[in-house]
């Protein structure tokens, strides 16, 4: 079993790279994986924590025996409130707690190898420019987002698998029929139109898998319950399987029907 502090990072960049993938790992247990991380959260059982690895994985488990522990510890007892709380929020509550565990572990890599004021600034600043696993779970990134694009934009087009995500927020030029968007965004001839601006604001995107912001050469889908856009690879849709769905749903939206 891989331990919460299986090596230790020694640089700025080493220690935001433990960071992101803590916080990747985290984020698939309160997303993509949820279904397997409420079940896993009995609270018939101990005191249980969850812990990210720095391979991007997740585990649910006992607290260290040792004091002081390797690591700083998550929050302990995240499975006692599972059943005392609508799902949404207790997502959200260990959401924050993980959050506050991430820059916990963070910060004590840079006190134990001795990070200097300059180093910290960098850190907490590469660190900022990622959403907070609240954000992700609680979809206030998305929204923040949202408010940034007209309402008749996302409504028309979020059904839609799209290979480019920025298309999905264009609207059609007055000029121009509906039916001349196709479902990979805008026909090709009208990509050369396509100005840096536009792909700097898409840019904000988030996926509800993996948090990672929008990459114009990646496979986007939106899940027509939650309105969440996803990488295709983080919720294993490929553009050749999304061209027929015709209501695509999120794992995380699939768990829940499932459950009522």
């Amino acid at each position: 079993m891989e331990g919460p502090g299986a090596y230790n990072p020694r640089t700025v960049e080493e220690v935001f790279r433990d960071f992101k993938g803590r916080r990747a790992g985290m984020i698939k247990a309160l997303t993509t994986d949820v279904e397997e991380f409420f079940q896993q959260c009995d609270p018939e059982k101990e005191n249980l924590c969850l812990y990210g690895f720095p391979s991007e994985q997740w585990e649910v488990n006992l607290p260290a025996e040792e004091v002081p522990p390797e690591l700083p510890e998550p929050a302990l007892g995240i499975n006692f409130a599972r059943d005392g709380m609508q799902e949404k929020d207790w997502l959200s509550l260990v959401a924050v707690h993980s959050d506050a565990w991430l820059l916990a572990v963070a910060f004590y890599f840079g006190a134990r190898f001795g990070f200097e004021k300059n180093d910290r600034k960098r850190l907490f600043s590469m660190i900022n420019d990622l959403p907070t696993i609240y954000e992700v779970v609680s979809g206030t990134a998305k929204k923040q987002v949202k408010e940034k694009t007209s309402v008749s934009n996302h409504s028309s087009n979020k059904s839609k698998p799209i290979s480019k995500p920025q298309r999905a927020f264009e609207p059609p030029r007055a000029s121009e029929p509906q039916g001349k968007i196709s479902k990979g965004g805008l026909p090709k001839e009208d990509n050369e139109g396509f100005d840096d601006e536009d792909e700097e604001e898409h840019g904000d995107t988030l996926c509800g898998a993996c948090g990672e912001n929008y990459a114009s050469d990646e496979f986007w889908i939106c899940c027509d319950i939650c309105e969440k856009w996803f990488h295709g690879k983080c919720v294993k849709i490929t553009p050749a399987r999304a061209e027929h769905i015709k209501q695509y749903k999120c794992p995380s939206c699939s768990n829940k029907r499932a459950r009522q």
